[in-house]
């Protein structure tokens, strides 16, 4: 039976794509190119958050303008696409992708002509109706603006849809269009933060479909 809710939004980054060592890595690439401290990957997960300006002000102890966002932006995005062929799917990804009941798309902060291809390479761009990334030179910005133009493009009401994701603002995002979240404790965040939200959370990626389908 369909859920109520009958189209499923997936992130990219932490939930489908297990890429947080990666990324705890290419961070502490960046830091280090203006003699910042390394972050831990506990660390990372308590203190990451959008926008990432911000963060990365918190950490290196200065405050970071765009310019100086824009340097760092790149030192990262250079450094996690030359680790990419490292990371796998999350262990039960592609169980989940087929345990949704309705339509699924993906949408993900990532650049969109690179992610693109990079869904093809796994097997998965047949199982989304619609596969957005990031349409911008630099990024660090919330999810918000990006999921209403994804639901835009595919005629969806936020009201049919939930989206599962691994951040607190994968669940700022699906309340800004009146979308359900489900929180995935596997990836980029640290669990207690996500527990800490008003949203359900799951600890796999098919417990959180499960939780999906219940919610009305």
């Amino acid at each position: 039976m369909t859920p109520a809710r009958h189209h499923l939004v997936w992130d990219w980054n932490g939930t489908l794509l297990n890429d947080l060592s990666l990324v705890v890595e290419a961070t502490n690439v960046a830091f280090a190119s203006v003699g910042g401290p390394p972050v831990s990957t506990e660390e990372h997960r308590v203190r990451f958050r959008r926008p990432i300006a911000d963060y990365y002000a918190e950490m290196l102890g200065r405050a970071v303008d765009d310019e100086a966002f824009g340097r760092l932006d790149r030192i990262f995005h250079d450094a996690y696409r030359a680790g990419m062929t490292s990371c796998a799917l999350a262990e039960d990804a592609t169980v989940a992708i087929g345990a949704w009941p309705g339509s699924q798309s993906l949408l993900s902060m990532w650049f969109h002509d690179e992610l693109v291809p990079t869904v093809h390479t796994y097997g998965l761009t047949g199982h989304f109706a619609r596969v957005d990334g990031l349409r911008a030179t630099i990024g660090g910005g919330f999810k918000a603006e990006w999921l209403e133009k994804h639901l835009a493009e595919l005629g969806l009401d936020g009201r049919q849809v939930v989206l599962i994701g691994d951040s607190v603002d994968d669940a700022d995002a699906a309340e800004s269009v009146g979308a359900r979240c489900v929180l995935y404790t596997g990836g980029l965040s640290d669990p207690d933060r996500l527990r800490a939200t008003a949203h359900p959370t799951a600890d796999t990626l098919t417990a959180a479909v499960t939780l999906a389908t219940t919610l009305p």
